[in-house]
């Protein structure tokens, strides 16, 4: 895992890298105020209905403010996602042929298929969200708690991605995504560092990448 994980640090600092990260944030930016300002008065008025049987208004008042800036970050970082996911094949391709030559494209990644994948993994997040979400508040287990439902968003979707480029076999698939949780868990991380959040998709791409196409296990 070491090795992998070191290798994925690496190529995230090339231009090609950066530049499609850049790329993916504006048009996730966009998508993201779009939803917002259609459906955030739906979403904060969820909130206010679902936290209505807390005790005082002023900790009402603070855990609606809280839960719903969490909610918008929440959908941020699902858009962000899904369009990464939606994108990255040409970069997958190239560090492919970059890192493992003797490996061959044998497929590719259905647009449609990859959509509903990552909306089926959002929703899974948002739902579990919604029921657990004061789990968050716990010291050390709440950062652990994030840590897993973001996974649960990256996980399914990028190895389909990645899997779906390389992998006919979904037998060889399934084996060689065993255990993966940890490093979805990891790409995940990088949503508790501003700006660098941004990062977070195309991170569990690449390491999902090396990975599968690497000898190194986890």
């Amino acid at each position: 895992m070491t090795q992998t994980i070191s290798k994925s640090f690496k190529d995230m600092l090339s231009s090609t890298i950066l530049l499609f990260v850049m790329k993916v944030t504006l048009i996730s930016i966009l998508v993201t105020a779009v939803i917002l300002w259609f459906f955030g008065g739906s979403l904060n008025g969820f909130m206010e209905g679902y936290l209505s049987w807390l005790p005082w208004e002023w900790l009402r008042t603070t855990g609606v403010a809280v839960a719903s800036i969490a909610l918008s970050y929440m959908m941020f970082i699902i858009t962000l996602s899904i369009v990464t996911s939606i994108m990255i094949e040409p970069l997958l391709i190239k560090l492919a042929e970059k890192h493992y030559p003797e490996v061959k494209v044998i497929g590719a990644a259905n647009t449609t298929s990859s959509i509903i994948i990552s909306l089926k993994s959002a929703l899974l997040l948002l739902v579990i969200f919604l029921f657990t979400f004061p789990v968050m508040f716990i010291p050390l287990v709440g950062a652990v708690y994030m840590l897993w439902l973001w996974s649960l968003l990256l996980k399914a979707p990028t190895i389909y991605d990645v899997s779906s480029l390389f992998i006919e076999n979904k037998k060889e698939v399934k084996e060689k995504t065993k255990k993966t949780t940890i490093l979805a868990m990891i790409a995940a991380a990088f949503n508790y560092i501003p700006v660098l959040n941004i990062f977070s998709a195309v991170f569990a791409q690449i390491l999902f990448l090396h990975h599968i196409l690497g000898k190194e296990k986890i």
